[in-house]
């Protein structure tokens, strides 16, 4: 959700004429990140929970390369797309070991005791 926030702030500055294209699409990416991740918590099976881990995750990518480009652009300073793309990066990191966690088959521990004295 900070990086939502971060996002929001950081276009309030772009070209009027990038209200529908670049800021709509990267408000979204940024909005969708959270949002799909609350939505797969909320589902029944943890299938469903790494499906919407994935769409997060995807958004996460979508937001990378329109950092990317805002960069290019000019539209942001080479200081806050640095700031904002490795914010980015940290929650890519975070769904994708969260996924990785979900989708690994519980570990079996092997007790040497046993219940003879």
């Amino acid at each position: 959700m900070v990086l939502a926030k971060d996002i929001y702030a950081a276009t309030a500055n772009y070209p009027q004429s990038e209200i529908y294209g670049l800021v709509g699409q990267m408000r979204r990416c940024a909005i969708s990140i959270p949002s799909n991740i609350a939505e797969g918590y909320g589902r029944s099976t943890n299938k469903e929970l790494v499906h919407f881990l994935y769409i997060s995750l995807g958004s996460t990518n979508e937001l990378e390369t329109q950092l990317l480009l805002s960069r290019e652009f000019n539209y942001l300073s080479e200081e806050d797309a640095s700031m904002l793309l490795q914010l980015n990066e940290q929650i890519h990191k975070m769904i994708s070991s969260l996924i990785y966690k979900r989708t690994q088959p519980p570990l079996k521990v092997e007790s040497n005791f046993t219940s003879e004295p």
